[in-house]
């Protein structure tokens, strides 16, 4: 087959989420996985040779365009939206539940020593976070889960890649707000939030009684 590396570039491109290798693959039937992977390794550095606007990272368990998060101001401006953000105590409930899943509402306040309600109500709307189930505890409580999405907004491959706590208190600079409506919008934008903004806000926000085992859970 010829001008592989041209197809995975279309297939990426028009893909609305991020595209998994074995995608690809089942696209491009008859052509060894092997060379199709060869093909979007070469892609892939193409466009980091070139230093275009966007780039093909790997994220959420597939390949995606994106564009480079030093580029996102002019982004900002393009768009001349106000950016949404998540609040202190939303931030904080994200993090216990992306280093604790599957994890119930009680355990959370455990942790946090308030009502989360509202927090999850906002994560659930935002698809940020998921309903994976009921526990096989009195009273049925609902499990909850992070999403794909949250990968994607995160920029994080899967949920190993979270930083961990060690990590995380070396991490003294925080920003003020996530642009989660800018990176939602469209694909160029999602760059925006990286992993290392995520590692910035939720230094600040998880609680001491979060291990850094967690994170191995």
């Amino acid at each position: 087959m010829d001008n592989i590396p041209a197809v995975i570039e279309a297939l990426i491109f028009a893909s609305e989420s991020p595209l998994p290798l074995e995608k690809i693959c089942a696209v491009l039937d008859g052509v060894d996985k092997t060379e199709v992977k060869d093909a979007l390794d070469k892609l892939i550095a193409a466009y980091e040779e070139r230093q275009s606007g966007i780039s093909i990272q790997e994220v959420a368990g597939g390949f995606q365009f994106r564009t480079r998060p030093e580029l996102a101001l002019w982004i900002k401006k393009l768009k001349g939206t106000k950016p949404g953000s998540l609040s202190p105590a939303a931030l904080e409930t994200l993090a216990i539940v992306a280093y604790r899943q599957p994890i119930v509402k009680a355990e959370i306040e455990t942790v946090r020593g308030v009502d989360v309600s509202a927090p999850l109500k906002g994560l659930l709307e935002k698809k940020l976070i998921r309903i994976m189930g009921r526990k096989d505890a009195p009273g049925k409580p609902i499990i909850y889960g992070t999403t794909k999405k949250f990968l994607e907004v995160f920029n994080l491959k899967e949920l190993t890649d979270l930083p961990t706590m060690r990590e995380l208190t070396e991490i003294t600079e925080q920003q003020s707000a996530l642009d989660l409506e800018t990176a939602e919008e469209n694909v160029g934008e999602q760059q925006i939030i990286t992993q290392e903004s995520f590692e910035k806000q939720i230094s600040q926000e998880i609680p001491e009684e979060i291990s850094e085992d967690d994170n191995d859970s």
